[in-house]
């Protein structure tokens, strides 16, 4: 019998099974350069969508939750490049900060440098080297990943055009009033010596003492207020205690002594000191007020009522240390206490402390006022407690709160009859919070925060470019200085060095004087601006720098409604009046596959690097697109595989569709009406695929898409469509129109498919474009100068939809039977089995509908619609199909069975009439 495999029209391409990611992607990389450019070009006149960057922190290579949201704002701009919009996408780098000045400092003592005999502009200029290093290396680990945006020009919080904007924006809010000078409690690193932010602080679980004090009244015998901290250090600042007005108290009688407690803690009290007594008077609050006590460590104080005093803990009487504690300091304020604390940078004790405490650190002090308040019968309980504290984000030490004299922006600072505050939470209210819960995270961190504190005692940042008149004090913060010092930052090549190169003189507008006093000498702030500051004003000195008032995205992890979200908001609000975006995407943070934090520790970090060394940057990416980043985000080695695994899935229903076209071009593709009916079946189910990976697309579920896209490969198309579809792409001629309808949905398909998953899977598809430019010349020469196509609703037919889902379930119930038969080893293939069908009228009638089909989409030899064969099966529509071997004889060709009177020589008329056309002999 003559081999008729070479008159079949086999699958063949040179595009490869092995996709060998980490070999092809930097080559695609190479053909990319310049593409942004090209892009912003080709796209001018459409409507713009902004995704504006938060700058990542230029210390470090990057690491896996850097690549999930650098990938996540890629898949959204390229998804809306390819919606038809003109994309505008400035990477950014945060470049100032304390953890640059450490590394730094770190570099100076490896070569037994010490800082201090080295000037400020020599430092800045070692950490500005520091970070343009980092820059440049995440940089390139960036677009490694396939990340689309304009590298060559990125925007860096070091540039002096960036840094004159920023004093510029500090200088409008200067302007407005919102900055205030004032000495109030703030965050304070004692180890790294500078103020903090709120979104500086991390908590963590710390174990501190746990004491309850009495502090006897003046001119009261053997009568006490008993007080509870868990902070003994901050005792030397006493300056009065608090009660709440409508609170009930006692005096608690002990022995000789009495104590005034809050009357729903005295069980508290007993249970946790063991001392018991009896109540022997009971008072309201109010009563208590202005009762004088003597301090542990001081003059005499008083009792003052507090709003913030609260019944869970404690004796319902607060120690007050207005410098040390913010409800302190506001209770303080209120009663003209000014805030006291007799603590260095460094968090040593100095005078007026007690002498035993001075020149120890605040910490250390706990032990030793404890031992003093005992040995002066003033300690009542000592014990410890594990509690959640503040602690520094970046050394992890605890931080304090102490008073100094700092810089706010003041979010009781009004404009127009509103605060600050009340503004932001207005503006809150119209962004669009995806996930929608964002919203109540951000509100209620805006209605409870403090002024913002903006100073820090560091070099290397932007100066806090104002003056201080030395002959009367009266702080120079005019717009005419800030735009003369933002105008010799610009124009220096290093930008804020300017302010610490030159003097008062040299950096005031010529013949400046005191507009107070007329005095010409004057004094530079030495603090810089807090980096939360750098960072809040990216869309000032970015965006609004290109004419583009509000930005339609900001998009970072979770952390950052306490962070950038924050800091931005506050700043754009108080200088502009309006939020800096329309709408906020958070995602969650990387964690392994047991939902714990990556840490070296523990020894699960995934490196984004050996990833993409290991399987290339389409893998990591895919990964991205397949998790739900609304949650914390897993990654681990059998995730991984999972997603290789899908990749595999996807590759090869790519490579099938091609290797099914080598000889179609786009002059070959037949129009909708001239399809075959199981071809139209399948652009109408493409359409609706469309329309449901567009609005997934449009509401950023990303996890949606890659469901769908791989549901769709592995199952309607591998499975089923294309399944059914071999017979008639292997066996009719290659010009026939059997084959040619199938060829122009496998076109559609492989167009659609290759720029719908552009976004995620750009290097892959983009490989497969070039394949696609040889079936039509006239694409452009990037997947990404293409529109994803939109669902054309005259392609859908809805009877061909209704049909097929019916015959689907029809293909199901015929399939399981011949797996039956295959079992039993009563056939080896499908092509064996003739299929006998009955029962359900509706499915009967729809099978003589396509009875000149329905074998080939059962893909069976024969069907019958009686009752019949060996293997049965009963579906819930009652349809009942029955397997036995198909009659006749085998082509050779198809492998189909036929009657003998249906044989031409050895083949089959079908394969016979191919093979005339094709110019050979049967």
């Amino acid at each position: 019998m003559r081999d008729y495999k070479e008159t079949l029209n086999l699958p063949k391409t040179d595009f490869p099974m092995k996709a060998n990611l980490p070999e092809r992607e930097p080559i695609i990389l190479k053909r990319w350069e310049g593409l942004y450019k090209k892009l912003e070009s080709a796209t001018q006149g459409r409507p713009l969508f902004v995704l504006h960057d938060g700058p990542p922190y230029a210390n470090g290579n990057i690491h896996i939750g850097h690549a999930l949201n650098k990938v996540l704002k890629d898949v959204i701009n390229k998804y809306m490049l390819m919606s038809g919009y003109k994309i505008h996408y400035i990477p950014g780098w945060d470049c100032h900060g304390l953890p640059i000045e450490q590394q730094v400092e770190k570099e100076l003592k490896a070569k037994k440098i010490d800082k201090e005999s080295i000037s400020k502009v020599e430092f800045r200029k070692l950490c500005r080297e520091y970070a343009k290093k980092f820059v440049d290396i995440q940089r390139e680990e960036f677009k490694r990943l396939g990340v689309l945006g304009n590298w060559e020009e990125p925007y860096l919080t070091m540039d002096p055009s960036y840094q004159a904007g920023e004093v510029r924006e500090l200088g409008r809010l200067f302007k407005k009033g919102f900055v205030i000078k004032s000495k109030k409690p703030v965050y304070w690193c004692i180890y790294d010596k500078t103020a903090e932010a709120e979104a500086e602080v991390e908590y963590y679980e710390r174990q501190d003492p746990s004491i309850y004090v009495k502090l006897p009244l003046i001119n009261q015998k053997s009568i006490y207020l008993v007080i509870w901290t868990t902070t003994p250090w901050t005792l030397p600042a006493n300056m009065g205690v608090m009660v709440g007005e409508d609170y009930e108290y006692v005096f608690y009688q002990v022995g000789d002594e009495t104590y005034i407690i809050a009357k729903e803690l005295v069980e508290d009290f007993e249970n946790i000191t063991q001392l018991k007594g009896r109540v022997v008077k009971s008072v309201k609050g109010k009563e208590l007020l202005e009762l004088e006590y003597q301090s542990p460590y001081g003059g005499i104080n008083k009792v003052y009522p507090s709003e913030f005093v609260e019944l869970t803990a404690g004796t319902g009487i607060v120690h007050m240390a207005p410098g040390h504690g913010r409800e302190d300091y506001l209770v303080g304020i209120r009663y003209g206490l000014e805030p006291f604390a007799p603590v260095d940078d460094e968090g040593r004790f100095i005078p007026p402390a007690p002498d035993f405490l001075r020149g120890i650190r605040v910490f250390d002090a706990n032990k030793l006022i404890i031992e003093d308040l005992k040995s002066r019968g003033l300690l009542l309980y000592e014990g410890t407690i594990t509690h959640s504290y503040p602690h520094c984000w970046r050394c992890k030490n605890p931080v304090i709160f102490r008073a100094t004299s700092q810089w706010f922006i003041s979010m009781e600072g009004k404009k127009d009859g509103k605060t600050l505050r009340e503004l932001a939470l207005e503006e809150i209210d119209k962004v669009k919070w995806i996930p929608p819960y964002g919203i109540n995270r951000i509100r209620s961190m805006v209605e409870t925060r403090p002024d913002w504190c903006i100073s820090r005692q560091r070099y290397w940042g932007v100066p806090i470019t104002v003056f201080y008149c030395k002959r009367c004090g009266h702080i120079i913060a005019e717009e005419e200085v800030f735009e003369h010092v933002a105008r010799l930052i610009e124009n220096h090549p290093y930008g804020a060095d300017v302010w610490f190169e030159l003097t008062e003189k040299e950096l005031l507008p010529e013949g400046y004087a005191c507009p107070k006093c007329g005095s010409d000498e004057f004094r530079k702030e030495e603090d810089i601006l807090d980096v939360w500051f750098d960072s809040g004003s990216s869309h000032a000195c970015v965006l609004r720098r290109m004419g583009i008032e509000t930005a339609d995205m900001y998009l970072e992890g979770s952390d950052q409604h306490r962070g950038w979200f924050q800091s931005s908001l506050l700043e754009s609000v108080a200088s502009y009046g309006k939020a800096p975006y329309k709408s906020v995407l958070t995602h969650g943070f990387t964690v392994d596959e047991q939902g714990r934090k990556m840490s070296k520790s523990l020894g699960n970090v995934v490196s984004p690097q050996e990833v993409i060394k290991d399987l290339g940057a389409d893998i990591l990416r895919l990964w991205v697109v397949s998790e739900d980043y609304t949650q914390d985000v897993k990654l681990g080695r059998s995730i991984l595989q999972r997603v290789v695994e899908d990749y595999k899935k996807i590759r090869n229903t790519l490579r099938f569709l091609l290797a099914n076209l080598y000889d179609f071009t786009s002059r070959d593709v037949l129009p909708y009406h001239q399809l075959h009916h199981f071809d139209r079946w399948m652009i109408s189910r493409l359409q609706l695929i469309l329309k449901e990976l567009h609005k997934h697309y449009r509401e950023y579920a990303f996890h949606r898409v890659y469901q769908i896209i791989r549901n769709f490969c592995s199952v309607e198309l591998s499975s089923l469509y294309l399944d059914v579809l071999k017979d008639r792409l292997y066996t009719y001629a290659p010009d026939s129109w059997e084959r040619r309808s199938a060829q122009t949905v496998l076109y559609h398909l492989l167009k659609a498919l290759t720029l719908v998953m552009a976004p995620f899977l750009s290097f892959t598809v983009e490989e497969v474009w070039e394949y696609i430019r040889k079936m039509d010349e006239s694409l452009e020469e990037s997947v990404f100068f293409h529109t994803i196509p939109s669902p054309d609703d005259n392609l859908i037919d809805q009877e061909l939809l209704t049909d097929y889902s019916k015959l689907e379930k029809l293909r199901d119930e015929v399939m399981k039977a011949i797996e039956m038969a295959r079992k039993d080893k009563y056939i080896n293939h499908p092509y064996e089995a003739k299929v006998f069908l009955w029962g359900n009228q509706e499915y009967m009638d729809l099978v003589r509908k396509y009875k000149d089909y329905i074998k080939f989409y059962l893909t069976v030899s024969q069907v019958e619609l009686s009752e019949g064969g060996y293997y049965i099966t009963n579906s819930e529509e009652g349809v009942f199909v029955g397997v036995q071997k198909a009659e006749g004889k085998k082509c050779p060709r198809c492998w189909m069975y036929y009657r003998e009177e249906e044989f031409v020589g050895e083949l089959c008329n079908r394969c016979a009439t191919a093979v005339v056309k094709m110019g050979l002999q049967v």
